[in-house]
C-alpha cells in the first residue's frame, strides 16, 4: 500500500512538472511588453522618442524607488494611451497661436523633488544700497513651500521648471491665451543667475513641448558674466547650431523675405556701443552680419539716450521690458509714440512690453514706490491699448512667470499661511490674465488687418 502511494505521488509530480513546462513554453511565444498601449511600440511613432527620452531623464534625476517607478510607468502608459497624432501635437479646442505676441518665460525654478533643493522660490531679501535705508527692512531669505519669494502664489504651487508636467501646463496656458512665442530667459551652458542653477539643459524639453502646442521659442539673452562681442558671437552660434533646426525654433520674416532668428538682449546698455558694433555692423571686427548666424537683435531701452546708442550699436530693434508704467523712459506708455517714430525713421523694430502690474516687495521690501496695482485687470488692458496705438509689429508681455516681480500672467490662487496672506486675482478666476491676453490678441489681429489695408 505504501509502495502504491509513493508511485502515485511520483506520477502526480511528473504531471505537474509537465504542465508547468508547457506553460513556460507558451509564455516565451509572447513578448512581455506587447500589451496594448505600452510604450514599447509607441516609440516607433514620429516625435515620440524625444518625449519618452525626456521622461526617462526625469526618472533618473529623481532616483525613484520601486513604488515611484510603478507610478512613473503608469503615467507614461496613460500618456501613450492618450496619444492621437503622429506629430505629437495636441488636438484641443485652443485658440490659434499669435506669433506676434511674445511672452517672457523663466525656467529657473527648482524643488527638492526634482532639483534636490528649492531654487528661486527661496529667493533672498535684497538689501537697499543705502545702509541707512537698508537697516529699516528685514533680511534673510524665503522658506518654501509656505513662504515663497513672491507676493502671489502659483496655482501649481512652488514648482520645478524641470518637471515635464509643469512645462506642459505652462505651454497649454500660453496657447489658451493665444500667445505664439515664448522668450526664454537664457544663460550660456554652465552659467546661471546668482540665485539659480544652469538651465540650458532644459531647452530641448521646452522646445519639444512648445512644438506640441504649436508654440515657438526665442531666446532672451541675460547679462551673463563678461558678455562681449566675441562670446556673444560664440553663444549665438551655439544656440543656432544646437537648436536652430528644431521646428519650434522661432524665426521672424523680414521685409526682404528672409526668416531670421530673433534674440532679445537684456541689459544691453551695460555694454558700450563700440563693442556691440563689432558684432552687429557689417564692418565690425566680429561681425555676425551676412553669415549663417545673422539674426535680429533687440536691445533693451531704459533711458531716452539709449535709442541713439542702440542705433549706433547696430541693433535691429528696441524693447522696453519693464511692466511699470512711469518707472523708466522706455516703460512709460506716453513715450511709446515718439519711440515708434524714431524706430521707423531708423528702420528699427519697436516692440513695446505690456504687463499686468508690478510688485517686487517680496524680494525688495523697500521698493513699494514702484508697485503698480493690477486694478482687477484694468492696468493690463490700459497697457495693451497704449501698445496698439503705435501699431507695433510685435508686442511683448512681461511676463508669463516672473513671480518675484509680480508680473506673471500664469494662474495664481488665494493663499494664506502663517503671517503671510498672498495677493490673488479675485474676484476673477485664476486664468483671468490668460483670458485678457487672448482678448487682446484677437483685437490686435483685427486692427492689424486695418493697418495693412
Amino acid at each position: 500500500m505504501a509502495r502504491f502511494r509513493r508511485r502515485t505521488c511520483i506520477i502526480l509530480l511528473l504531471f505537474i512538472l509537465f504542465i508547468c513546462s508547457i506553460m513556460m513554453a507558451l509564455k516565451t511565444l509572447r513578448p512581455e511588453r506587447a500589451g496594448f498601449g505600452d510604450p514599447f511600440g509607441i516609440g516607433l511613432l514620429p516625435d515620440f522618442q524625444q518625449q519618452t527620452k525626456y521622461f526617462k531623464n526625469k526618472f533618473h534625476l529623481q532616483k525613484k524607488t520601486k513604488e515611484d517607478s510603478f507610478t512613473h510607468a503608469k503615467n507614461l502608459h496613460d500618456l501613450t494611451m492618450n496619444y492621437k497624432m503622429p506629430t505629437g501635437r495636441v488636438e484641443e479646442d485652443l485658440p490659434s497661436p499669435n506669433y506676434n505676441f511674445h511672452v517672457f518665460y523663466y525656467s529657473w525654478f527648482g524643488t527638492p523633488q526634482f532639483d534636490g533643493k528649492y531654487i528661486h522660490w527661496n529667493h533672498p531679501l535684497l538689501t537697499h544700497w543705502d545702509p541707512k535705508i537698508a537697516s529699516g527692512y528685514p533680511k534673510g531669505r524665503h522658506n518654501p513651500p509656505e513662504d515663497i519669494g513672491s507676493s502671489f502664489y502659483p496655482e501649481l504651487g512652488p514648482y520645478s521648471s524641470k518637471d515635464p508636467s509643469v512645462i506642459e501646463a505652462h505651454m497649454k496656458q500660453m496657447r489658451s491665451a493665444s500667445i505664439g512665442v515664448l522668450a526664454l530667459s537664457w544663460y550660456p551652458s554652465g552659467m546661471a543667475d546668482e540665485n539659480g542653477e544652469p538651465t540650458d539643459g532644459l531647452v530641448p524639453a521646452i522646445l519639444d513641448i512648445a512644438d506640441k502646442y504649436k508654440l515657438k521659442v526665442t531666446f532672451h539673452i541675460e547679462p551673463y558674466k563678461d558678455r562681449d562681442d566675441r562670446n556673444m558671437y560664440s553663444n549665438v552660434k551655439y544656440i543656432i547650431d544646437k537648436y536652430g533646426s528644431h521646428p519650434a525654433f522661432y524665426r521672424h520674416k523680414v521685409s526682404t523675405g528672409r526668416n531670421l532668428p530673433l534674440f532679445y538682449v537684456y541689459d544691453s546698455y551695460i555694454t558700450i556701443p563700440e563693442i556691440w558694433a563689432n558684432l552687429l555692423t557689417i564692418s565690425g571686427s566680429q561681425s555676425i552680419r551676412n553669415t549663417p548666424y545673422d539674426s535680429l537683435f533687440i536691445a533693451l531701452l531704459v533711458e531716452e539716450k539709449h535709442k541713439h546708442e542702440i542705433y549706433r550699436s547696430g541693433f535691429d530693434g528696441i524693447y522696453t521690458y519693464f511692466a511699470t508704467n512711469g518707472f523708466s523712459y522706455g516703460s512709460s506708455h506716453h513715450n511709446w509714440p515718439s519711440l515708434k517714430t524714431f524706430c521707423d525713421t531708423k528702420n528699427l523694430m519697436f516692440i513695446p512690453s505690456v504687463g499686468p502690474g508690478y510688485i517686487d516687495t517680496s524680494i525688495r521690501p523697500w521698493n513699494n514706490h514702484n508697485t503698480r496695482n493690477r486694478v482687477n485687470g484694468k492696468y493690463y488692458e490700459t497697457a495693451f491699448s497704449a501698445a496698439l496705438l503705435v501699431r507695433p509689429e510685435i508686442i511683448s508681455i512681461t511676463s508669463f512667470n516672473e513671480w518675484h516681480e509680480g508680473t506673471q500672467i500664469e494662474k495664481a490662487i488665494p493663499k494664506k499661511t502663517g503671517k503671510t496672506t498672498y495677493l490673488d486675482y479675485q474676484p476673477h478666476k485664476p486664468n483671468i490674465y490668460l483670458e485678457l491676453t487672448r482678448k487682446w490678441s484677437e483685437e490686435y489681429s483685427k486692427e492689424k488687418e486695418q493697418w495693412l489695408t
